[in-house]
């Protein structure tokens, strides 16, 4: 029973990560804290969607703009590896509910405002959806909401905002994922849990890319927002 709940969470944590460039890790743990520790669960949950990842940017490779990626990575990662360590010692559930409150704000924003996601954020925004989805990366493995919306100002084509992305979480996959393993957070013992999520990912992403095709930027945004509300309501609530 256990593994086909991480078959068809993968499956739909692959829907959505094909949809609106990130959500994977949101979907996938709300089943595997359940069978395994948290920090072990945000692991288990970034390998599952490594294949999906690599799928995407595969397909979208004409579109990146790599110069976009790497700043924001450096001061990403350098948050991130702060807070994996940082993990044990702190009060997950208060931390759920505050990333729960900003991701709902943030969708109300830009549901009610749509043109305050048309234009870049300044750099000081910016530099705090780095920091701040880097330090819930570190934890949760939850890392995207914030730095989709970031990519979502810089891109002008559904394509060119998936791409980059897409790059963005393939280059933290091999970085955060080096980092829990090198601190015994990951093992052997995980592998099994990654495969069977991997194939459900991959269906998932399939189905996701032929649905793409059909939706412009407009309707992938109100996807994003959507999906940002949703997920802050998951962690205020439950």
């Amino acid at each position: 029973m256990t593994w086909l709940l991480i078959l068809a969470f993968g499956l739909l944590a692959g829907l959505v990560q094909g949809l609106t460039g990130f959500g994977s890790a949101i979907i996938m743990m709300i089943v595997l804290p359940t069978v395994m520790p948290i920090a072990q669960g945000a692991g288990v949950a970034t390998l599952i969607m490594a294949a999906s990842v690599v799928t995407l940017t595969i397909r979208y490779c004409h579109d990146i703009h790599l110069r976009r990626v790497i700043l924001p990575f450096i001061v990403y990662a350098a948050m991130a590896t702060w807070s994996v360590h940082l993990g044990q010692h702190l009060d997950l559930q208060l931390l759920r509910h505050l990333l729960g409150m900003l991701l709902v704000a943030l969708a109300l924003y830009f549901t009610l405002a749509p043109k305050a996601g048309s234009h870049p954020y300044p750099l000081i925004v910016a530099l705090g959806f780095m920091l701040i989805s880097g330090f819930f990366n570190g934890l949760f493995g939850i890392g995207g909401p914030l730095m989709a919306l970031y990519f979502l100002t810089l891109s002008s084509t559904t394509e060119e905002y998936v791409a980059t992305v897409q790059t963005f979480f393939l280059i933290d996959i091999f970085y955060i994922t080096t980092l829990r393993i090198s601190q015994g957070i990951l093992t052997v013992s995980n592998v099994p849990a990654i495969l069977i999520g991997m194939v459900g990912a991959l269906v998932g992403t399939v189905i996701a890319a032929h649905l793409l095709n059909r939706l412009n930027m407009a309707a992938v945004k109100r996807l994003i927002y959507l999906f940002i509300g949703l997920s802050g309501l998951y962690y205020l609530f439950l």
